[in-house]
């Protein structure tokens, strides 16, 4: 396209040349030699692109023939290497199934004794045997974590454990070892194991804590620890002792339980103040007591003997008075009279009733104080330090509790022994009733026999 368009241009140009030969050359015949000069240029330039191209397609040739020659050998290669792959894996299949075969049932024993290694170790750990024989022979540890199947020695290790083991548990042994006394400070002691369940000395018990792997002397001892010295000292084949069957977690409970002494101090000051009103009521009901009682045998001294009154008795008072009484006397003011003697009587038999029972009632309000005292603490530990540890709230709630128990421990009592002197009291009391109504009716006869006679 390109050339005939040059072509036509060419010819387009030279048609005033041929009309006219004789024109002189001028800018069309500058523009023709242009053309022919660029058509050779072009021509040439075609002509070393066209060389250059056929030497570059001879070594594009040469090139793909290299890499057509690698492939294949590469293909060859992985074909080989397929086969090597193929051999390989059923090579390792057979293995596999031999070694499957050849192990049996070692494989299942490998786990049972790792399992059983770990057991045996957990075992150890928290037992009071180990105590005594802190060294074993197996390798429980890499026993339990091991990797491949264990050797014969290993196997025989792990039974000789197993087997010493069961039989420091059914043993009575007495060895000297380390005991961590009360006060921190390490002490030899010899001591006596009871099997596996617990420690004992001529003092008492023994703690045995498994993380130190040692015994602990305790703060204080079970009413039971009086059993051990006769028993460490018996020759006899069987001798009485109490032992924890839970290896000392029964043992620590009850340790870790507070006795009367220390539930009272959880009761702080309240609780304090309201056993001081129970010793108080309880110390007048009885000095109450006492009184009435000796008031009540003179009066009965008096009853046996009306006739001479003595002054040391209600009685003896109230017939004295009756006695003191101008002959004849009316009706209304005998009776106002041997009413004022009764009258008189009555403070000095109901004394100290109405503080012992003030104290009977103000003892469960002091217990109501000690209960909000007590949950405004725990309120407070919650505030400052959270509801993670209960233990920062024991101290609160159990002033709350232990207060209201002490308030109707006393209460209780108080209002019982008020009753009872109230009861006294009271049966005094109508003693004197009725002997000052048989005085007036017998006043009141005599009176009535002398009027009928001064009338005869």
């Amino acid at each position: 396209m390109k050339h005939s368009f040059l072509l036509t241009l060419a010819l387009t140009c030279s048609l005033p040349a041929l009309a006219d030969t004789a024109a002189p050359a001028g800018p069309l015949r500058n523009l023709l030699n242009q053309v022919g000069q660029y058509q050779s240029a072009e021509k040439k330039a075609d002509g070393q692109r066209e060389a250059e191209f056929k030497g570059s397609l001879d070594e594009q040739k040469r090139q793909l023939a290299e890499a057509k020659a690698r492939l294949k050998a590469e293909q060859k290669r992985a074909d080989e290497l397929k086969k090597q792959f193929d051999r390989n894996e059923n090579a390792l299949t057979e293995r596999e199934e031999e070694l499957r075969l050849r192990v049996g049932n070692l494989g299942e024993m490998f786990g049972v004794v790792r399992q059983t290694a770990n057991d045996l170790n957990t075992l150890l750990s928290d037992s009071l045997t180990s105590v005594q024989q802190p060294e074993r022979r197996a390798d429980l540890d890499k026993l339990a974590e091991a990797k491949e199947l264990p050797t014969i020695q290993a196997l025989e290790d792990l039974w000789f454990t197993m087997q010493e083991e069961m039989i420091l548990n059914g043993e009575v042994s007495a060895f000297d070892t380390t005991v961590i006394a009360t006060d921190g400070s390490s002490v030899d002691r010899h001591v006596t194991r009871l099997g596996v369940f617990n420690t004992v000395e001529e003092s008492g018990y023994l703690a045995f804590d498994s993380e130190l792997k040692s015994l602990q002397e305790l703060g204080r001892q079970p009413s039971q620890a009086g059993l051990i010295a006769d028993y460490l000292s018996s020759n006899d084949d069987v001798a009485p002792v109490a032992i924890d069957p839970s290896r000392g977690a029964l043992l620590n409970m009850t340790l870790e339980s507070p006795d009367l002494f220390e539930r009272i101090q959880q009761g702080a000051l309240v609780g304090y103040i309201i056993l001081l009103l129970g010793l108080a009521g309880l110390g007048l009901a009885a000095w109450r007591t006492l009184v009435l009682s000796g008031i009540s045998a003179a009066i009965k001294r008096q009853k046996a003997d009306l006739t001479n009154p003595n002054a040391d008795n209600p009685l003896g008072r109230v017939l004295q008075a009756w006695r003191d009484l101008p002959r004849p006397v009316d009706v209304d003011v005998l009776e106002a009279k041997m009413d004022e003697a009764v009258l008189r009587e009555l403070p000095a038999l109901e004394r100290g009733q109405i503080m012992i029972k003030l104290f009977a009632g103000i003892a469960p309000l002091l217990g109501l104080l000690g209960t909000v005292t007590g949950m405004i603490a725990t309120f407070q530990a919650i505030t400052n330090f959270g509801t993670g540890d209960p233990k920062l709230m024991a101290a609160g709630i159990s002033q709350a509790l232990v207060t209201t128990v002490l308030g109707l421990v006393v209460a209780i009592p108080l209002l019982l022994v008020h009753s009872w002197v109230a009861a006294r009291s009271k049966a005094l009391v109508q003693l004197l009733d009725e002997q000052s109504a048989g005085l007036m009716a017998q006043a009141l006869e005599q009176q009535d026999q002398q009027n009928r006679q001064v009338a005869g």
